[in-house]
């Protein structure tokens, strides 16, 4: 194997972390603490380019750094899963960062060197649970994912940010602990690996009942994928500055929760052996309530941050859906899902973060007529909408459309109705805030428009290419859905299937 890749793979965890220093020794420079750390994303970024094209022409990657025992060793490993998720996490961490640089100044945000440390910290983690060639290094990443964003949930430091963290570290820590880590260690027990491997890890002589079961403490246990009833931290996590809120939505939390949910229906359970679990019907029903229940909580939140995290927990239950129904579509809408999912999002929380610094506003019912003001900001909200809800000309059509499609191919007639009921109800959430934001209506009064104008100019550049990545991936779809393809070609299931 070429070195140069087995080192770009290490320095995609490394670089983050060995970032963290520098960054801390350079915080009281904001200037030099911020080319630091934009300086670093690039050579993230730059590393994960270099790999996603060294596999497309065919290279083996992988590295082994540490062995606890035979079977359980911390080791990393390319493959088209993984390589998707680094890709949007590296891309949007870069977005992320210069969003924030506008953001945190023109807000005053105390501790912004604390800040851009946790951050830094996070994405060395999620890089690090991307490529887990194993379940022992995927738990591992997966809890430096939450312990290192706890910092920034409470990064206020008010008694509700405070109430907001305890919220967000109980339920995490406890599902992990209490459903996660069984699941792996009764992963263990039965099969003898904790690889993740082509087919899944179990035989063909394995008791269906003690998997179904182990399959439902992965599902609870992987609590950043929000399924109810273990969502609350979601939306109580909102108390962070926006920032913060983009990276748990679009970069790194929620996406680490649902992209280990498909690692492990695809590369633990195996694509054959799910719809013959006892326990499979039972967990579709209940992401398929989560995401209709989710969706209907969302209406009714006046505050805009609340109602994109409602949100926020309705479209993960789309990704785990997909999972669940084992067939090609799902596996491809899933993955696609979450691409899609996380430029339309973070491109939502950027424009709430826009309008609280420019109007000083978080209420919905106080924004009739800001687009006359923020036009840009508003116009992204729009578009982004439209990836949300999956219609064109926005990137999240594809991916809904072939969700769908493996709702017909399986025959859960109930998911696909819940599917659509949800897509109308995200129009019915959603649209209503950029419609009243250009037409207010003459029966309600429009916010004034002195004084208020758009975002500086850092977090206005952030939101503008996002919202051109929601554009690009209803035009071009192709990187994605080429990724989606060749994950179920690496899990040993051609696309038809």
């Amino acid at each position: 194997m070429n070195l140069s890749l087995a080192l770009m793979l290490q320095l995609t965890i490394l670089l983050p972390l060995l970032a963290t220093f520098a960054i801390a020794v350079t915080g009281q420079k904001p200037n030099l603490r911020e080319a630091v750390t934009i300086s670093t994303s690039l050579a993230v970024l730059y590393c994960v380019v270099n790999l996603y094209q060294a596999l497309n022409a065919g290279a083996s990657i992988s590295v082994s750094w540490w062995a606890l025992m035979p079977g359980l060793e911390i080791s990393f490993v390319v493959e088209p899963l993984g390589m998707l998720f680094a890709l949007i996490a590296s891309f949007l961490w870069l977005i992320t960062t210069v969003y924030a640089i506008g953001y945190m100044r023109e807000h005053g945000e105390e501790n912004q060197t604390r800040f851009y440390i946790c951050f830094a910290l996070a994405i060395s983690a999620v890089m690090g649970l991307a490529f887990s060639a194993n379940l022992f290094t995927l738990f591992i990443f997966y809890e430096v994912i939450t312990l290192s964003t706890y910092p920034l949930v409470t990064h206020a430091g008010t008694e509700k940010a405070k109430q907001g963290g305890r919220i967000y570290l109980g339920i995490l820590l406890s599902t992990s602990i209490a459903f996660f880590l069984l699941a792996i260690i009764l992963t263990w027990f039965v099969s003898g690996s904790l690889e993740f491997k082509a087919g899944g890890v179990f035989d063909d002589n394995v008791n269906t009942t003690v998997a179904g079961a182990i399959l439902v403490l992965f599902v609870f246990g992987i609590g950043k994928a929000a399924i109810m009833p273990f969502h609350r931290w979601l939306p109580a996590a909102m108390v962070a500055p926006t920032p913060v809120s983009a990276l748990l939505h679009a970069v790194a939390v929620v996406k680490a929760g649902v992209f280990t949910v498909l690692k492990v229906c695809i590369f633990i359970f195996g694509l054959e052996l799910l719809p013959k679990l006892p326990t499979t019907e039972f967990l579709l029903y209940l992401a398929a309530i989560s995401v209709l229940l989710a969706s209907i909580v969302a209406m009714r939140q006046d505050n805009l941050k609340a109602r994109l995290a409602y949100s926020t927990v309705s479209q993960l239950g789309y990704i785990t859906i997909g999972a669940l129904l084992a067939t090609s579509s799902g596996v491809i809408g899933s993955s696609m899902h979450i691409a899609s999912h996380a430029f339309g999002k973070i491109t939502l929380f950027f424009c709430a973060g826009a309008i609280l610094v420019a109007s000083h506003k978080s209420k919905i019912s106080e924004m009739r007529g800001l687009g006359f003001a923020m036009p840009i900001t508003m116009a992204a909200f729009f578009i982004a909408s439209l990836s949300i809800i999956g219609v064109p000309p926005a990137g999240g059509t594809w991916s809904k459309w072939f969700l769908l499609m493996g709702t017909v191919e399986t025959g859960y007639w109930f998911i696909m109705v819940t599917l659509m009921l949800s897509s109308l109800l995200n129009i019915a959430y959603l649209l209503p805030i950029p419609y009243h934001a250009f037409f207010p209506g003459k029966d309600h009064p429009a916010v004034s428009s002195g004084g208020i104008k758009e975002a500086p100019l850092p977090s206005l550049i952030a939101l503008t290419i996002t919202t051109l990545g929601c554009l690009t991936m209803f035009i071009y779809p192709q990187p994605f859905y080429e990724l989606a393809k060749a994950i179920l070609t690496v899990s040993g299931v051609s696309h038809g299937q």
